[in-house]
């Protein structure tokens, strides 16, 4: 069943985070996702959430999404996104 991982972001330093930009693409594809919204502004309509920037990335699985961040290879790079925002992320099953 398709999954998606929704991030809600708030960039802290974009010179650092402009890296994991350039990089993460590569490591997305890497496990068959694909972005479905990327960096949007929202507008809250309804409650107190006030997410900055949303991304929205699709996946086969739930395990495609899991091994996406698990992948060794992607670990420094999380790191620079955890150093460069503030950042809330979820894992949801799709239709």
């Amino acid at each position: 069943m398709t999954a998606f991982l929704i991030l809600d972001l708030k960039i802290l330093n974009f010179t650092l985070f402009t890296e994991y930009i350039e990089k993460v693409p590569a490591f997305i594809r890497k496990h068959g996702g694909r972005y479905r919204v990327q960096g949007a502004e929202p507008d809250v309509m309804e409650g107190d959430w006030s997410p900055e920037r949303i991304v929205v990335l699709e996946f086969a699985s739930k395990d495609a999404a899991k091994g996406f961040l698990a992948d060794p290879d992607f670990q420094p790079l999380l790191a620079v996104r955890h150093r460069a925002t503030r950042s809330n992320l979820i894992l949801v099953e799709g239709c």
